[in-house]
């Protein structure tokens, strides 16, 4: 197991990546945009992780095989598939803040392989007399790595889990020893790397790292593959039992991995702010010509709390009218609905909508 060394770099990179933390958190994107974004990063995860792995398909490929499969998809589609249905479970198990477990890394890898002979499903097994199981380098032909042997995979598996669940290690780098010893461990016979950056995203999420799954990690992964493999091997023998077990230098890979996250937080933060204009323009085109004029007076008053009986009476309608153009422009992000015992009280202007109002008031001219 990875025992963590913490560099002035890389305790600089955490802090940096905090305060984006913070900085996000306060930000309150439209639902509908949001999900947008948050499709559009499952997409680029899917093609990027498997493009890690030797994937030959464009993103543009990638793409049309998620959004409209066809009945017989080719093994790179089914790949692309597998990895995007995988991160749909994911995001379910999320909502119910599933603890990593044996029993979700092998659902996570039978995902993965969906489609492939049922030897590449679960652990490995033992070999053929006179048999190495080993890595080869797809490109030369050459021995990359020889894993720790089939009968101690279930082992190694649960000092993973119990590191996971019981360490107080910072989460970030946590998940970049889940990854780390995940693809090490090199339980199965194929998916190990694909469902180490699976597990390592959850983990992400779970711990309140997830930067609300708005950008991709693995594409940064996949922006250099030869420096991504080189940091995982960490100048070691090919051998895990001489020094992959207990890497001299693990700052080596950690060093890495929150750079790389660091790069991803910058385009999270980046979206979300390059995003507003966007969003206000949407935002506008959903509405019709009553919610717009609406959405005119409430800005043109300088109101930031709406509350539907006073302007009701001020605009000579109903109640029921005023909630209701309340009520769309809920919808797409520009007001904020008051609750007090489950009742809505008013309504208060976006954070994105008062930091835009200018903007808004332009398009609506």
């Amino acid at each position: 197991m990875i025992k963590p060394v913490i560099t002035n770099e890389m305790l600089n990179l955490i802090i940096n990546i905090e305060l984006k933390r913070k900085k996000l958190s306060k930000i309150s994107l439209p639902v509908s945009y949001a999900n947008k974004l948050r499709k559009n990063s499952r997409k680029m995860s899917s093609y990027a992780s498997n493009k890690i792995e030797g994937n030959p398909l464009s993103f543009e490929q990638a793409e049309k095989v998620i959004d409209d499969p066809h009945q017989h998809l080719l093994r790179a589609e089914q790949e692309i598939r597998n990895y995007y249905l995988a991160l749909g479970y994911l995001s379910k198990s999320i909502t119910s803040k599933e603890a990593v477990s044996e029993s979700m890394i092998l659902t996570l890898q039978k995902k993965v392989v969906e489609g492939e002979s049922k030897e590449k499903i679960g652990y490995r097994k033992s070999m053929p007399p006179g048999v190495l199981f080993a890595v080869y380098d797809s490109d030369t032909g050459n021995l990359d790595y020889i894993p720790p042997s089939f009968e101690d995979i279930p082992s190694l598996i649960q000092e993973l889990i119990a590191y996971i669940n019981q360490s107080n290690d910072h989460p970030l780098i946590k998940a970049a020893i889940i990854h780390y010893q995940l693809v090490t461990i090199h339980p199965f016979v194929d998916g190990n790397g694909r469902t180490a950056r699976l597990l390592c995203d959850y983990y992400l999420d779970l711990s309140g790292f997830g930067f609300a799954n708005l950008g991709s990690l693995e594409e940064y992964f996949n922006y250099n593959l030869d420096e991504y493999y080189s940091s995982l091997q960490m100048g070691l023998p090919a051998l895990y039992y001489e020094g992959r077990n207990n890497p001299p230098h693990p700052e080596i890979w950690l060093s890495y991995f929150l750079r790389m996250f660091d790069l991803y937080s910058d385009k999270v933060i980046k979206l979300t702010n390059e995003g507003d204009l966007t969003w206000v323009r949407n935002g506008i085109s959903n509405l019709k010509k009553k919610d717009k004029e609406f959405l005119r007076f409430i800005l043109d008053r300088g109101i930031r709390e709406v509350y539907p009986k006073k302007v009701s009476f001020e605009l000579k309608k109903t109640n029921k009218t005023i909630i209701n153009w309340c009520s769309v422009l809920v919808k797409v992000g520009f007001l904020v609905p008051r609750l007090a015992k489950k009742r809505i009280l008013s309504y208060s202007l976006s954070e994105l909508c008062l930091a835009n109002s200018s903007e808004l008031i332009k398009e609506l001219k």
